[in-house]
């Protein structure tokens, strides 16, 4: 025997390190590194074009951000710029309004055009069929026919683009009803109570309806649930019922969604405001079909402080994505995407990206499924300093370009962002867990 390391016989042998197959997930295995491949295991980065498209001034004006922010002009080129910054997921919002133009009527000709130049692109869309608005012969969200008429047009959607795997069916259903029917901001623009519970029951029901006749025609949909990452912080030594109340009812379209009993206080809440006992039961038979991806979106401005005297202030990162999308997920123990983030100053637009990267990543490293990540929206928006409420024109340099189509300084931020971390995989290993076209079965918890 004699006192030689061990080390000296490998060495002579391999050489310090770069072993043969470390290629293959060793010591100097791929780190990440690397624009998007668009392999199934690759994390989920992406951009969005704003759709939204509610009306104000009790019905008379539609606020169609497709048409204020230039994509029927420039949809060709703003697909281009998804390709180009090296992104492979994009969520699009077809124009609901335009497109059903009554019980069994559509107008395809738009949405052809951009879904085929997507496909020849090879950008994978996260479909938004709802985003804030509806067709004028709906009305609005309080109309009873809506879940009914909205899972036909969800149907002639699956049915016209088979490929198509990923849908967000409503879109932010919270925001939706609130803004609609409680805050009287859009749409039927009421300020009670009832008005925010039968907006809420009636889009929850139809993204129920919609995700199921999607599953019918692709059994291995993905659905990822955009939904507003909401909580409002009391500055106040005796905390008030209806501030404990709201943040118990920022969870409730995601619990009858899922079919997650809420709170009594909650439930007394819905019954007394128009939710009956069988409705409420048809929620709770049970979560949609497909694979649920449960989307959490987080601006500076959805964490609110509410002062001694009443007034309220934006209290940005007290929390941050990461704290509140905790608790939801701990609530429905979902994988998570961060679907929408941005700020309306260009200047300060790169940092914020960066801090919502890191949130992600601390996410992850505590061992919550994070497999996306959205900046929102790929082209600046019109008028969302003020909820779209008043047609102002002000435009909020939120986009990774501007109106012109040319570059804010947070797209030159994501780029670095996807060439530093483009190739990570959804989970540790995922390649092992790659998505596959089975159907989604139902999930048993042991």
């Amino acid at each position: 025997m004699t006192d030689v390391s061990f080390l000296e016989m490998v060495r002579n042998a391999h050489r310090d390190g770069n072993y043969a197959g470390d290629e293959h997930g060793g010591g100097a295995g791929a780190s990440g590194v690397g624009l998007p491949t668009g392999s199934p295991g690759n994390f989920w980065f992406a951009t969005g074009i704003e759709c939204s498209n509610p009306t104000i001034d009790h019905g008379q004006t539609r606020r169609d951000l497709l048409e204020e922010c230039g994509h029927y002009r420039y949809w060709r080129e703003d697909l281009g710029l998804v390709k180009e910054l090296g992104l492979k997921y994009l969520r699009y919002g077809l124009p609901y309004h335009r497109v059903h133009l009554g019980p069994g009527k559509y107008d395809w000709e738009f949405a052809d055009l951009a879904m085929a130049e997507m496909r020849r692109l090879e950008i994978t869309p996260i479909l938004d069929l709802l985003h804030f608005g509806v067709p004028d012969w709906l009305g609005n969200f309080q109309n009873p026919e809506l879940p009914v008429h909205f899972a036909d047009y969800a149907d002639a959607v699956a049915e016209r683009y088979p490929w198509v795997r990923c849908y967000t069916p409503v879109n932010e259903i919270y925001v939706t009803a609130r803004m609609s029917g409680k805050d009287g901001l859009w749409n039927e623009q009421l300020t009670t109570d009832r008005g925010y519970v039968t907006a809420l029951k009636h889009c929850v029901a139809a993204s129920i309806l919609a995700n199921h006749v999607i599953a019918k025609r692709r059994p291995d949909c993905i659905i990822v649930q955009s939904e507003s990452a909401e909580f409002t912080h009391e500055a106040r030594a005796e905390r008030s019922p209806e501030i404990t109340l709201r943040n118990k009812l920022r969870f409730v379209a995601l619990d009858l969604l899922y079919a997650h009993a809420p709170d009594a206080d909650v439930c007394l809440y819905l019954m007394d405001n128009g939710m009956t006992r069988e409705e409420y039961a048809w929620f709770m038979k049970g979560e949609p079909p497909g694979y649920q991806v449960m989307g959490n979106d987080y601006y500076g401005r959805n964490e609110r402080i509410v002062l001694p005297n009443g007034d309220t202030q934006t209290a940005e990162d007290v929390l941050g994505w990461y704290q509140i999308t905790k608790s939801y997920y701990d609530r429905y123990r979902k994988p998570v995407m961060h679907t929408e983030t941005n700020v309306f100053d260009a200047e300060e637009a790169p940092a914020w990206l960066w801090k919502q990267w890191i949130n992600v990543l601390r996410m992850r490293a505590d061992g919550v499924p994070v497999l996306g990540f959205t900046w929102y929206s790929l082209i600046d928006q019109i008028d969302w300093d003020v909820g779209l409420a008043e047609r102002k024109g002000t435009v909020n340099a939120c986009g990774l370009y501007d109106l012109e189509r040319k570059p804010r300084p947070v797209a030159d931020a994501y780029r670095a962002l996807l060439r530093e971390f483009g190739r990570i995989t959804i989970v540790p290993h995922g390649e092992l867990f790659e998505i596959t076209d089975a159907g989604a079965r139902l999930k048993i918890e042991v």
